[in-house]
């Protein structure tokens, strides 16, 4: 009885789960050091600060802070739209990019600034997309 329970609980909660994320993979033809120079220079262009990257990996990470967006929340700071950049050489030969899309809210605590992360917002989603479509030739 106990493990039914169980059960009908964790597909409850699975049901539950939001994806907050927002991946965009795509394959190109383009050499991987290629496609990782043109991700350089659109973060740069989509007004985003590399916050970490791997040469060795091709991975970037990068942030852009929205300071418009306000909250009737005395701890919230400000918004941040984050973006993970991965590229490598696919199983087919090609070369894969994935961009993954995060929106935190960043608020001050007792222990510090803390980041909650939330549901992507439409400005991280369209910066994916516009960040996909730019260098996947």
């Amino acid at each position: 009885m106990d493990s039914r329970l169980f059960v009908g609980g964790a597909f409850v909660l699975l049901g539950c789960a939001q994806s907050f994320a927002s991946p965009t993979r795509v394959t190109t033809d383009a050499a991987p050091q290629t496609v990782f120079d043109c991700v350089k220079q659109q973060l740069a262009a989509l007004e985003y600060k590399q916050t970490s990257y791997d040469t060795d990996a091709l991975r970037i990470n990068a942030t852009k802070i929205d300071l418009k967006t306000r909250r009737a929340d005395t701890q919230f700071r400000r918004m941040l739209d984050k973006l993970e950049v991965d590229v490598g050489p696919d199983a087919s030969g090609q070369t894969s990019l994935t961009v993954t899309g995060h929106t935190f809210a960043e608020y001050t605590t007792q222990r510090g600034p803390t980041e909650v992360e939330e549901q992507a917002s439409s400005g991280v989603k369209s910066d994916t997309q516009q960040l996909v479509e730019r260098c996947h030739s």
